[in-house]
């Protein structure tokens, strides 16, 4: 008897990181490779180069390298689907506790959610606005960016490259409170 089991996307993470860019959750492809952003049109490795967080361009079959450049990858729901909208609202909720735990854990400088509506869920508040958050995640300061899939039209890349470099600049001046 053959047992169906979803394949999964392992977290690239370690403690004390600049950032964890948190996905809403695994596309197809990521999943069943194992490794993230692997759809042909997923802009986040040519975001990341463009905005300066890493010098060159990341392969996605070579993510972990991200780590060496005090970046990480999660999402919030494991489930992998081959369009964030096919999550239910429950999947966000129920996986809340579990990220929170790991953020607090870890201790980020900050968790950056790619696309607004896992984060309208778990904060409560369906009018977030991009950028900066008031409050914080896990005890991280909590950045809203847009999601790098090909998929949000809405944003062209140099939006994408704009977005993430003021992250990055406000993640090179942030000093958190303790």
């Amino acid at each position: 008897m053959t047992s169906l089991v979803e394949p999964t996307l392992p977290d690239i993470l370690a403690p004390g990181l600049d950032v964890i860019f948190c996905g809403i959750n695994p596309g197809m492809r990521a999943a069943e490779t194992g490794h993230h952003f692997m759809g042909r049109s997923n802009r986040f490795w040519k975001t990341m180069h463009l905005s300066g967080f890493t010098p060159s361009l990341i392969d996605p079959l070579d993510d972990r390298k991200i780590l060496e450049h005090r970046c990480g990858l999660t999402t919030v729901v494991e489930r992998p689907t081959a369009r964030a909208d096919e999550l239910l609202r429950d999947e966000f909720i129920s996986s809340s506790a579990t990220l929170r735990e790991k953020i607090e854990r870890l201790k980020p400088r900050c968790v950056a959610f790619l696309g607004k509506p896992a984060y309208q869920v778990i904060s409560g508040n369906p009018k977030v606005a991009w950028g900066k958050q008031a409050e914080l995640f896990g005890g991280a300061m909590v950045w809203l960016l847009p999601n790098p899939s090909g998929l949000n039209r809405g944003f062209s890349l140099d939006d994408l490259v704009q977005a993430y470099e003021e992250l990055r600049r406000a993640i090179s001046t942030y000093r958190p409170i303790n």
